[in-house]
């Protein structure tokens, strides 16, 4: 049942249906009172913010909580910094420069080292990153989870949930976790990649956990280029009425940009073309390249991207 999110498991319980309720809901793992409780629907003016805020972010993901307020209201949108504060914060994201006031953790997060500076990317399953983002629907949002082989650019597995618990991250990693391990799996410093749940699986598979220095966004630039690319390429073509669209969607989306989207870092060949043919081979054999994770702390304080370099 960990295809499908909670939302669409709770909606194939059946009240007078030939099982007892109590049996439905642990077949399908939703606790009974989930199934009682009515959320008070987002209103159309939270809907709006919420959906600008992501789009203005995707272009602009070193926009904070002031300069995403002096554009929303400049945009004519009625919002104090306070709103966008807790919006942004909901919808776990911030700017990819580091801040005065960097938020505290608890006694029992687990911190981890940034690895990946200066380390050669040689093959497929060297470095994983997993990330999360907003994703909107017509009458409210779902968070996406995805897991990025650095190597080859291919999306291992993803998942989806309408909240930001950490149930659709471990499931998402222990998919993928299914088909390879890798030696390395660099998250940012979120709640989710600093609990005990995320350390355990990580040290049961073998695989050295590693982080971005806090809102250091583009420590994990691929995966944000991955959501730049789902979004601009899915999310804002497509009016999502359901969970059940997005996922079918997203689905379609990453089916085509794994086995048939030209990547122009990989020489315009495919993610799946890439990762499956270096897998092959000892060490990437003939397809081999490397890929040098730079610093790119220049890039701290100038947001524009540059293309990875790949040395022959």
């Amino acid at each position: 049942m960990s295809t499908i999110c909670r939302a669409e498991r709770r909606a194939l319980i059946e009240p007078e249906g030939e099982l007892p309720v109590s049996v439905q809901c642990e077949l399908m793992a939703v606790s009974r009172s989930s199934l009682y409780y009515r959320p008070v629907r987002p209103s159309a003016l939270e809907l709006a913010l919420r959906h600008r805020i992501d789009e203005l972010y995707t272009a602009f993901p070193f926009y904070g909580s002031r300069r995403m307020t002096v554009a929303l209201v400049q945009e004519g949108h009625p919002v104090n910094r306070k709103r966008v504060q807790r919006y942004m914060r909901e919808m776990g994201i911030w700017a990819v420069a580091p801040g005065p006031h960097l938020s505290a953790r608890g006694p029992e997060s687990a911190v981890f080292p940034y690895l990946l500076r200066g380390l050669e990317i040689v093959r497929p399953n060297q470095v994983w990153g997993i990330d999360l983002t907003y994703i909107r629907l017509r009458g409210g949002w779902l968070y996406l989870v995805a897991v990025l082989d650095w190597y080859s650019r291919y999306v291992v597995a993803w998942e989806l949930d309408q909240t930001l618990a950490i149930d659709f991250v471990l499931a998402a990693m222990g998919r993928a976790l299914g088909q390879a391990t890798p030696e390395i799996c660099n998250s940012d410093q979120g709640s989710q990649f600093t609990s005990p749940q995320w350390a355990a699986l990580l040290q049961e598979a073998g695989v050295q956990p590693s982080m971005n220095g806090k809102g250091r966004a583009l420590d994990n630039c691929f995966v944000e280029r991955l959501w730049r690319s789902v979004k601009y390429e899915e999310v804002y073509l497509h009016d999502y009425a359901s969970p059940r669209e997005a996922r079918r969607g997203l689905g379609r989306y990453f089916d085509f940009y794994n086995h048939e989207r030209p990547h122009q870092a990989l020489g315009y060949r495919t993610p799946a073309q890439v990762h499956h043919a270096a897998s092959a081979a000892p060490h990437g054999g003939r397809e081999q390249h490397r890929l040098t994770a730079t610093t790119y702390g220049s890039h701290h304080d100038n947001p524009t991207l540059t293309a990875p370099v790949f040395l022959s």
